[in-house]
This record gives C-alpha cells, sequence and structure tokens, in this order.
C-alpha cells in the first residue's frame, strides 16, 4: 500500500469537518436503530473465528450457525436472568444502603465537629453522593436489558453477516478485480478487528471471574453483578475499569466497613495491574496504535453520540475510522493524528 500522505488543503480540512458534523448528526437522530446495528456486528466479530473454526472441520454452514446460535442464546439468557435477577435484588436493597450511607458520613461529621473541625453535613452529603454512582450502574445494565429485548432482532442481523461474510471476497474480486488492494484493506480490516474484539472478550471475561471470585471470598453482596460489571465497562478503556471498581467499593464500606473496603481497593488494583498491565500488553501488542489521548476523547465522543453502548464500542468504532483514512492518501494524514507515533519518513 502506498504511504504517500498528501499534505491537507484549508478547504478540504473544512469540507471534511462539516461532512463529519453531518454523520455524527444522523448517527445521534437514529441513535436506537444504529446501537442495535453495531451490538449486532460485535457479536459477529466475536462469533466469527468459531463460525469459520467450524466450517474448516467440514460442518455445512447451517449446521455451524445453529450452533453459533445455541451459544449466544444461551450466554444471552444466562445474562438476562443474572441481570434481571441482580438488578432487581439490588433495588431493593438500595434504601437500606443509603441509609447506612447516610449514618455512616454523619457519625463521621459528628466525630470531627466534636474535635473542633466544623463540617457542614448537608455539603458533604451532596459531595459525596453514592446515586451518581448507582444510577450509572442502572443506566449500563438497564440499557443492555433494553438490548436482550430487542435480541430477536440482534440475532437475525448476526445471522446475515455471518451467513455473508464467506461470499465478501468473492463479490469484491467480481466488483473491484482479484489484483485490487481493496481486498487487502478489507482482509486487514477484519482481521485487526477480530484480533482486537476476540482478545479482548476474553481478557474482560477473566476480568469479571477474577474479580467474582475475590468477592465472593471477601463476603460483598452482589458478586455476580459486579463481576458482570468489570466485564462489561473493562471494554471501555482507561476510565472503564475506575468505574467498575467504584460501587462494591462503596457497598464493601457500607456493608462491612473501612478494611473490608480497603480489601476490595486491593483487589480491583490487582486485578487490574495483573491483567490490564501485564497479560493484556503481552497478548494484544500495541494494536492499531490509537494515541492514548484519542482513546478518552472517543470513550467521551462516542458515550455522548451512542450512549453506554457507545462507551462499551468506542475503540472499535475508533480503530475503523482509523483503517478506513489510513488506506486513502487524502485522509491519511487524520489518521497520522489519530495515531501513536509518527510514521517514519521515506
Amino acid at each position: 500500500m502506498n504511504n504517500k500522505i498528501a499534505r491537507p488543503q484549508k478547504s478540504g480540512i473544512l469540507l471534511t469537518l462539516a461532512a463529519f458534523m453531518v454523520v455524527v448528526a444522523g448517527l445521534r437522530a437514529a441513535n436506537d436503530l444504529v446501537v442495535r446495528f453495531l451490538l449486532a456486528f460485535f457479536i459477529a466479530f466475536i462469533c466469527g473465528p468459531f463460525f469459520f473454526w467450524l466450517n474448516r472441520r467440514g460442518l455445512p454452514r447451517w449446521l455451524a450457525l445453529v450452533l453459533v446460535l445455541i451459544v449466544i442464546l444461551g450466554f444471552g439468557a444466562l445474562l438476562g436472568v443474572l441481570i434481571g435477577t441482580s438488578v432487581n435484588d439490588f433495588t431493593h436493597a438500595l434504601p437500606t444502603y443509603q441509609a447506612n450511607f447516610v449514618k455512616m458520613v454523619t457519625g463521621l461529621i459528628t466525630w470531627l465537629n466534636s474535635k473542633g473541625i466544623e463540617v457542614p453535613r448537608d455539603a458533604v452529603l451532596e459531595i459525596f453522593n453514592p446515586n451518581m454512582i448507582m444510577n450509572l450502574v442502572g443506566s449500563i445494565l438497564t440499557t443492555f436489558t433494553g438490548m436482550l429485548s430487542d435480541s430477536f432482532l440482534i440475532l437475525l442481523i448476526v445471522i446475515f453477516v455471518l451467513m455473508e461474510a464467506s461470499g465478501v471476497p468473492l463479490k469484491v474480486a467480481s466488483i473491484w478485480g482479484d489484483d485490487s488492494g481493496t481486498m487487502a484493506e478489507l482482509n486487514k480490516f477484519a482481521d485487526s478487528m477480530q484480533r482486537y474484539i476476540t482478545l479482548k472478550t476474553l481478557i474482560s471475561l477473566a476480568t469479571g471471574i477474577f474479580i467474582s471470585i475475590f468477592l465472593i471470598i471477601i463476603g460483598v453482596d452482589f458478586p455476580l453483578l459486579w463481576g458482570l460489571l468489570a466485564f462489561l465497562l473493562n471494554y471501555i478503556p482507561t476510565i472503564g475499569s475506575i468505574l467498575a471498581s467504584i460501587p462494591p467499593i462503596l457497598l464493601a464500606l457500607i456493608q462491612m466497613g473501612l478494611w473490608p473496603a480497603v480489601i476490595v481497593l486491593a483487589v480491583y488494583l490487582a486485578v487490574n495491574n495483573v491483567i490490564g498491565g501485564f497479560i493484556e500488553p503481552r497478548t494484544m501488542g500495541k494494536g492499531l496504535g490509537i494515541s492514548p489521548l484519542i482513546v478518552l476523547l472517543s470513550v467521551i465522543f462516542w458515550g455522548w453520540v451512542l450512549g453506554p453502548v457507545g462507551m462499551l464500542l468506542s475503540v472499535p468504532l475508533t480503530m475503523s475510522i482509523k483503517i478506513y483514512l489510513e488506506s486513502r492518501s487524502r485522509t491519511r494524514w487524520i489518521a497520522v493524528m489519530l495515531s501513536r507515533s509518527v510514521p517514519k519518513k521515506d
């Protein structure tokens, strides 16, 4: 592929920015439908390797597809039951936790006031308000409950994506020719995305399992819910693991006291440092080299455009855009701006 970078022109920058704003406005207007399509493609990328592996083993496409659907439905049913029961129980117990939290903070303020340190109770309760974090958790889980309620549409899209995937190379070859670079670009995109999503899913699953096991040992309520939350939010780079740790740490503090909360904090730090700081970089490498700043901004941007699901899919979406921009000389300068490092000159 030609790596020449065309210098951006002012008119081109303005035109690109205007087109970008139009696309973003369209995505926000069609938020509900776009989120379901993206989630379906995300599931298809996860299940793709298993589907093609079954094909290579000699199974007919229809049978391989049935087996993949059984796995998806089983996982979806387990997820739905876990989310439904956990959220229901947590919602019923939330007033008790909030009352205990207020009682604990009030006791601390009374102790500080007795030592001559004047602390306004209402101001402290407003700052250290657990409702904000709990509402965010509820919003994310409720979004996924809504996705599960639309499972038929999502599964239908997944089925057709998997069925069409094997025929894409032939269609591309018939349109652009066997020797065109389009197929190479599509293969690069599919391989990169599939590798990232599959490895990220396995790493997130391991994170959720370890968190659940440790929380069961410690005795924190709803350990499976917090493990599920750690699994889902691990897809969100930088801030996902932080958001996932706050509710169980708060709950441990309210439920059992200071030292159990410190132990829960230590568990999250240990799991995230071992998996996120050691295992993940060695299995996934540098990925596509997206700048850390761009990763953080993409989480905020896609969350604003598509909601919680956009935050979960922020990196795959940004990677897709970067691959597309990288394949064209006129837009390659934007891909360079998104990159972790500056490309070497020829």
